[in-house]
């Protein structure tokens, strides 16, 4: 993709791109768990059957074991390991939510992937994003965005598969300047690039 395109596919799509974002902002708090819960679901698996598997699961009126991984057996990979994520989520969540107040999204990014089991960087800041709580500060560096940045020439060919924490935060800081350089908001160039790749404007 060049940059002419990318500011094509912009105008065409910021008017969407900005309703989505609104109304992650709007987001009632009461619904932030459920938002934890489909970005733990989400790697590696398709978006929608883990929002899918979020949706039954609000249907139950207790989390066990046997109950979440007959929801997500047929909709995510690794079931077994995200069962209990879902289980210690739930244990965490009270302390897990006075956090959000935290208004320095990087810090408190890095403290949910720090301190959430099943949780990286890349999906704490999905969540925070889900949720309203990102303001432009932070990066969802799936594969993605990882390959739109390639296509862009912001990035090289080995820096599309991350290495580890710090490549992470170097290929963030990339991906922020950028979204500098041509005047459109990492938040919105997330979605974006995911309207870009799949069709349209999810979460």
């Amino acid at each position: 993709m060049k940059k002419e395109l990318l500011h094509k596919l912009y105008a065409l799509h910021k008017d969407k791109i900005k309703r989505r974002l609104l109304e992650f902002n709007s987001l009632d708090e009461r619904n932030y768990f459920h938002e934890l819960l489909f970005c733990l679901l989400t790697p590696q698996s398709n978006a929608k059957k883990c929002w899918d598997a979020v949706e039954q699961l609000k249907r139950l009126d207790k989390l066990t074991s046997s109950r979440i991984i007959k929801i997500l057996k047929t909709r995510t990979r690794f079931h077994n390991n995200k069962s209990s994520y879902i289980l210690e989520a739930e244990k965490q969540w009270a302390s897990i939510l006075p956090k959000l107040a935290n208004n320095d999204r990087k810090e408190l990014r890095n403290w949910l992937a720090e301190n959430t089991k099943g949780m990286g960087y890349k999906e704490a800041g999905h969540f925070l994003r889900n949720i309203g709580k990102s303001d432009n500060q932070i990066a969802v560096l799936d594969r993605h965005i990882l390959r739109n940045l390639h296509d862009l020439g912001v990035i090289s060919q080995e820096d599309v598969k991350l290495k580890n924490k710090n490549h992470y935060f170097s290929i963030e800081n990339k991906f922020l300047a950028f979204s500098h350089v041509v005047s459109i908001p990492i938040d919105e160039l997330d979605l974006l690039f995911w309207s870009h790749e799949t069709g349209e404007i999810f979460k």
